[in-house]
């Protein structure tokens, strides 16, 4: 990770650094956002879900207070107690029918204009029913048993009350009647309201609610699909506090309430959505904003740091471009960053003196060149000529007029070649006739004991290359290659185009080159060693010839040049010269 942040550049390391900087920064924000916005709001949605459940708690309560109320009213009316002191009487009788009408006239007394009850009923003081005020057909005949034996176990007074679920689901408000002395003298039950203990459960806007007994059974509410009250009941027997907050399985938020006055257990169920539904709105609000701050920092941090450090970027680029032909590349001046005009300027200045000290060397270098290579080929002409003149010679004694004649001819036309050109190089194609005619010469000699062929296609025209650049190495196999060969000899030269750079293969069959005798050559070549070298005809491998061209290309081509000569491998006999150069007119 180290190296890698070295090896990246000034713009990513400022953009880096700025975003670590950011990245705290949005961390805090984060933080910030996190204490001051979320946490109150989420613990206000739960606040709001508890005082639901105690508002319902407290609409239940106040309906219980209604209740003990109007039994009160009943219990403070004295022919209540005089009729039931006096014992039960049959309805059938007159008398029974009179004092049925007695407490129907003070429970309608009682319970007003406005009725928020289902039924009253009285029972006697052994539990059989005396009157009920608007007589259902559900209204029981007496007195359940078990409600008779609770409100008289327990220590009756005048405010003591006890809440029952019938098995038809009514729910009923009961007290015993009682003097001043505690003597019973009959039972009271109010069947409460359905709809109105349903109606504080209808308000809630999000989830639902229900009210338990003290026995963990529903009294009122109506749970969703997802749940049912046996599941509920069983979690809120688990609790072991009155009132609380818990979180299911599923994530919603149950708030519960016990009730003091009724022992009844107020149930709000509110899905988790709905609970952090605002919290989750300023989550995906601040996260919009932050990735939005985000988006415009980085593009703000990225083109920042990329006009800080164009200036450099741009002097950094030109510097990589500059080369010894090149000097003259123009710097831009025109930058935002005044800090770095200075820079530029003085760049610009140190531009402008090395181009000039460079022209003038260039000029000096070039014309260098240029009488060296002029040297260079003066020492071959004379050594091909002198050749030349030798096989006509040969020629002459053997009276071969007619090979004389063709050799005079191809000397002809090879002299024109030399001599004619006023440039110091010439094309491939150029040189490839040159180097047929040479050939033609020296087959008039050997006759069917020498094969040549020259491979070559029309791109060889826009290949620059010195004069006489071939023919050396075509001259050495002819002297030397075959001097312990068995005919025929062969020579193939081929021409090769490929991927920007172009190809000369010269290869023979002949005996070969001792491998101590190529690295001397090839040291030759590297030292540009051309002092010792002369024109003795019984020179061998690495003679003038071959040294004195190859440094010729090298000249001309600036060393973007590879050389090389080896022997065949396995059984096949013979020495390959490989050169390869780059498609280039940039010359000397």
């Amino acid at each position: 990770m180290n190296s890698w942040y070295k090896r990246t550049s000034m713009q990513t390391k400022f953009f880096l650094r700025y975003i670590v900087l950011l990245v705290i920064v949005l961390c805090f924000f984060l933080v910030y956002i996190n204490w001051i916005v979320i946490i109150p709001l989420k613990d206000d949605m739960q606040d709001e879900k508890r005082m639901l459940a105690v508002s319902i708690n407290n609409q239940i309560d106040d309906y219980m207070i209604a209740q003990n109320q109007l039994s009160q009213r009943i219990l403070s009316n004295k022919q209540v107690f005089n009729i039931l002191a006096a014992g039960h009487i049959s309805t059938t009788t007159e008398e029974g029918l009179r004092h049925s009408r007695i407490l129907k006239d003070s429970m309608f007394q009682a319970i007003g204009p406005t009725m928020n009850i289902r039924d009253m009923i009285i029972y006697d003081v052994q539990g059989s029913r005396i009157a009920a005020f608007l007589g259902f057909n559900d209204t029981p005949d007496s007195l359940n048993s078990e409600l008779k034996e609770r409100l008289d176990s327990r220590k009756v007074h005048e405010t003591s009350y006890v809440l029952h679920r019938e098995n038809n689901g009514i729910v009923t408000f009961n007290r015993a009647i009682v003097d001043q002395n505690g003597s019973v003298y009959g039972y009271l039950t109010i069947q409460l309201d359905q709809a109105r203990l349903n109606s504080p459960t209808e308000n809630v806007a999000d989830g639902f609610a229900l009210i338990f007994d003290e026995h963990y059974q529903l009294i009122a509410g109506m749970p969703s699909e997802e749940y049912d009250d046996s599941q509920l009941s069983q979690q809120l027997q688990q609790q072991s506090e009155r009132n609380g907050m818990y979180v299911n399985k599923a994530g919603d938020y149950i708030t519960y309430v016990q009730s003091e006055m009724t022992g009844w257990s107020t149930f709000v169920v509110t899905p988790r959505d709905s609970v952090l539904g605002p919290v989750n709105s300023v989550i995906r609000l601040s996260i919009l904003i932050i990735s939005g701050l985000l988006l415009v920092l980085f593009v703000y941090i990225y083109f920042s740091t990329k006009n800080l450090l164009l200036p450099i970027r741009k002097l950094r680029n030109q510097i990589s471009r500059i080369q010894y032909n090149n000097l003259n590349v123009q710097v831009n001046h025109h930058t935002h960053n005044n800090e770095l005009i200075s820079l530029h300027e003085a760049f610009q200045d140190l531009l402008l003196r090395l181009q000039q000290s460079i022209e003038r060397e260039k000029a000096a270098v070039h014309e260098e060149a240029k009488a060296r290579n002029s040297a260079l080929q003066a020492q071959i002409a004379p050594h091909f000529i002198h050749n030349v003149l030798y096989l006509i010679s040969i020629a002459a004694q053997e009276q071969n007029y007619k090979a004389v004649t063709e050799m005079c001819k191809h000397l002809s036309e090879n002299l024109r070649y030399i001599v004619s050109n006023a440039t110091h190089h010439v094309s491939l194609t150029e040189e490839l006739q040159y180097t047929r005619h040479y050939l033609s010469l020296v087959h008039a000699h050997y006759e069917d004991d020498l094969e040549w062929e020259i491979i070559a296609d029309e791109s060889a025209d826009s290949i620059q290359i010195p004069r006489l650049t071939i023919q050396p190495f075509v001259e050495n196999c002819i002297e030397h290659a075959f001097s312990k060969a068995d005919p025929p000899w062969r020579i193939r030269i081929e021409y090769k185009l490929f991927n920007g750079l172009w190809a000369i293969e010269i290869s023979d069959n002949g005996s070969g080159i001792a491998p101590e005798k190529i690295q001397s050559i090839m040291d030759n070549i590297h030292r540009g060693n051309t002092s010792d070298i002369g024109l003795q005809p019984d020179q061998q491998w690495g003679n003038m010839g071959i040294v004195n061209t190859v440094h010729r290309l090298q000249l001309m081509y600036r060393n973007r040049l590879f050389f090389n000569i080896f022997n065949h491998p396995g059984h096949e006999k013979g020495v390959t010269v490989l050169i390869i150069a780059s498609l280039t007119d940039d010359f000397y």
